[in-house]
């Protein structure tokens, strides 16, 4: 089975304010710009009060539900260290675990730009160009937040690299 046909599926977790549906949107728009079917689906929770919001980002060449089914999800976004147990379940086992600690957060030029970063991260092990990921970021955020969310895209594809010793194109 190809990449293409695959369907691969990612569950991005995190507190209200954390910017957990723009991240799902980005790597949504990102798969559906390559031609892929694409599914999204949020749990918004308490999220107006820094509770916890989960959404799930399905893509292939063919999609039926937005929903990852339980225990299969290959990539887990974590935004918040705290929401990494209560989403675990949701983790194929072999599929990876992203969290803050992924990134050096004190390299970000605003803190606020980590979930950018983490994409940034998983974005080293989707197969989509850095460019797709750039013009989608660009797209989906006001110019005023541009140079900060490419700099957090940056250093997360960064810290991905060395860690999966990939090498950067």
């Amino acid at each position: 089975m190809s990449n293409r046909t695959k369907v691969t599926n990612i569950v991005i977790a995190g507190l209200g304010g954390q910017g957990v549906l723009k991240a799902s949107d980005i790597v949504a728009e990102v798969a559906f710009c390559a031609g892929l079917d694409v599914k999204k689906s949020e749990i918004h929770g308490m999220s107006q009060r820094g509770g916890s919001v989960t959404s799930d980002v399905r893509f292939g060449e063919r999609v039926y539900s937005p929903m990852v089914p339980p225990g299969e999800a290959d990539y887990l976004v974590v935004l918040s260290p705290d929401q990494v147990e209560p989403n675990r379940w949701r983790l194929r086992e072999g599929g990876t675990l992203i969290t803050p600690g992924a990134i050096r957060e004190s390299a970000l030029h605003d803190k606020r730009s980590l979930n950018v970063a983490l994409l940034g991260w998983l974005s080293v092990s989707l197969p989509f160009p850095e460019s797709a990921w750039l013009e989608t970021i660009r797209q989906n955020l006001a110019q005023k937040l541009h140079a900060a969310n490419l700099q957090a895209l940056a250093i997360g594809r960064a810290a991905a690299q060395k860690t999966l010793s990939v090498p950067n194109p």
